[in-house]
């Protein structure tokens, strides 16, 4: 039963969660990330996604298992490898998806249609969108913007247009990325829709929404003024340096988005590891102290200054 259980939570993919943190943007970029009301719902929103991410994984595996198996990485998943019963992962999807929109439908009914609309594209991902290029690296663009809106309507706050587009692009860039490591490995032959691409048209794509990701966080550093608080280093500032407060000083935040996008191309074009980027992420150190020295940044920018 152990091993059963570990098994079922590996197939769960529980190192791919990091990418449902996107829900809690709306509250760190609008300054409410320490209202506890509205930190418990997104918490919760947080949890939901979690759940039918998981579902839609377990769906996916099932589908894709025969391609699984024919991959050097992907053939030790539970279900392509045979340590996780498609009757075992068939109940589990049912469980994860019933309980998790259950769970939105509690949240608010703006947050299940969300949620419902959320766990549709990553079902229809699975059956077909994946399938056909272009429409696999849009879905998955589209996957990461809703999770964004998720936050939005949890809190009723709105986060910039800017930064919803730099989320976007900065989506199309990983996905784009993936495909064309995907493609150098193992080509059309785990994933029929390479077929349509060529290895060109994937350094085209990457590179134009990795520019495209530097220029729209650039201008939403620019453009939007951050949360102004009324702590004890903006108090002393603005006693004895009171034209420091005018500055935009988010835009101090821009060498560290610059920095990650460059490691992240050294990454996947020196080592061609963009395959996994959830495990690029968590264990490339330089990556990692970059994402964390940009996160740190902005608590102080918005919270502190």
């Amino acid at each position: 039963m152990r091993e059963k259980t570990r098994v079922l939570i590996s197939a769960l993919r529980p190192n791919q969660w990091i990418k449902n943190l996107s829900i809690f943007a709306t509250i760190i970029f609008t300054g409410q990330l320490f209202n506890l009301s509205l930190f418990c719902r997104s918490f919760f929103g947080f949890i939901t996604f979690c759940l039918l991410s998981s579902s839609s994984y377990l769906f996916n595996d099932m589908i894709d298992a025969p391609l699984d198996r024919l991959h050097p990485f992907k053939k030790e998943r539970p279900i392509a490898s045979g340590k996780l019963s498609k009757f075992l992962a068939l109940d589990a999807f049912f469980l994860l998806s019933f309980f998790g929109l259950i769970l939105a439908f509690i949240i608010s009914l703006g947050f299940f249609l969300i949620s419902l609309l959320f766990f549709l594209l990553h079902i229809f991902y699975s059956l077909c969108f994946k399938k056909h290029a272009l429409l696999d690296i849009l879905s998955i663009g589209a996957s990461f913007l809703l999770r964004v809106v998720a936050g939005e309507i949890l809190t009723s706050f709105h986060v910039p247009i800017w930064l919803l587009l730099t989320t976007l692009f900065l989506a199309l860039f990983i996905a784009s990325a993936k495909r064309h490591s995907e493609f150098l490995r193992t080509g059309e032959k785990t994933r029929p829709a390479l077929a349509r691409y060529h290895e060109k048209l994937l350094d085209f794509y990457a590179s134009t929404f990795a520019t495209a990701t530097f220029l729209s966080y650039a201008l939403f550093t620019f453009l939007e003024e951050p949360p102004q608080f009324s702590s004890t280093l903006s108090q002393f500032l603005l006693a004895n340096f009171p034209h420091a407060l005018g500055r935009k000083w988010m835009m101090l935040t821009i060498p560290f988005v610059l920095a990650g996008i460059m490691r992240y191309g050294q990454l996947i074009y020196e080592r061609a590891e963009g395959e996994e980027p959830e495990k690029i992420i968590t264990k490339d150190k330089p990556l990692l102290l970059t994402i964390l020295g940009w996160g740190v940044m902005v608590v102080l920018i918005i919270y502190v200054i």
